[in-house]
């Protein structure tokens, strides 16, 4: 996510509305999608996800979950940090990151709230991401989770029940922590009386995050 030198971004644009956040996602979106000169149609083939779904993204009437980010990240050909995060990368050595509590690129999700961490670094071995846990039913995941990385996960505050294919459920409170295979179908709930928040810490499985040119629609595609 970031390097020696931190670019931070003025205090009105961090301090934005959650209201806000959605549409730079959808802005997003339709910019890297009219930048490979695709149709919304050639959009829907390539990333996996429907026509109708792409365009109500664009238009801000739907948030996607976090697989369906996952699923533009990959259909765009761009890490899921590059995908997410506003702001330009840093130099790839000699690199140092703060981010301060007000700061971070934030979505929201039908089921998480992300702030990013050391967003402006690139090509790192983990990404890091702060959540607020919000979904309390297995009703809320249709599909579970699964990517090609490893999880850690570090409960900050509150209680989160985490469910794992072939693994009972396990219970987590502050100070527990867990690492996983995403590959497996997960889901995590809230089960405590407040939302619960997390430091998420996500490495891809024999790789790095690492930058793609947004501007090559054919680059491999990182889940």
């Amino acid at each position: 996510m970031p390097n020696l030198t931190i670019t931070r971004r003025p205090a009105e644009a961090r301090l934005r509305s959650s209201e806000e956040r959605p549409s730079e996602l959808g802005a997003r979106v339709k910019e890297l999608r009219i930048a490979r000169d695709w149709t919304l149609e050639d959009a829907s083939q390539r990333i996996g996800l429907s026509r109708s779904a792409l365009s109500k993204i664009e238009r801000n009437e739907m948030s996607p979950t976090f697989h369906a980010m996952q699923k533009l990240a990959a259909g765009f050909s761009l890490d899921l940090l590059s995908f997410l995060a506003s702001g330009e990368s840093s130099p790839p050595a000699g690199r140092r990151s703060i981010t301060r509590k007000d700061d971070g690129t934030r979505h929201e999700t039908p089921n998480y709230g992300l702030r990013l961490l050391m967003e402006e670094v690139r090509n790192t071995a983990f990404m890091v991401v702060e959540v607020q846990v919000r979904a309390r039913s297995l009703d809320q995941f249709p599909d579970w989770d699964r990517h090609d990385d490893e999880d850690f996960m570090y409960v900050l505050d509150g209680e989160v029940t985490l469910y794992t294919e072939h693994y009972a459920p396990a219970v987590l409170r502050a100070g527990d922590a867990v690492y996983f295979d995403a590959r497996l179908g997960h889901a995590c709930l809230s089960t405590g009386s407040d939302d619960a928040r997390l430091l998420w810490v996500t490495a891809p499985l024999g790789g790095r995050f690492s930058r793609a040119e947004e501007g090559n629609a054919e680059g491999s595609a990182i889940a």
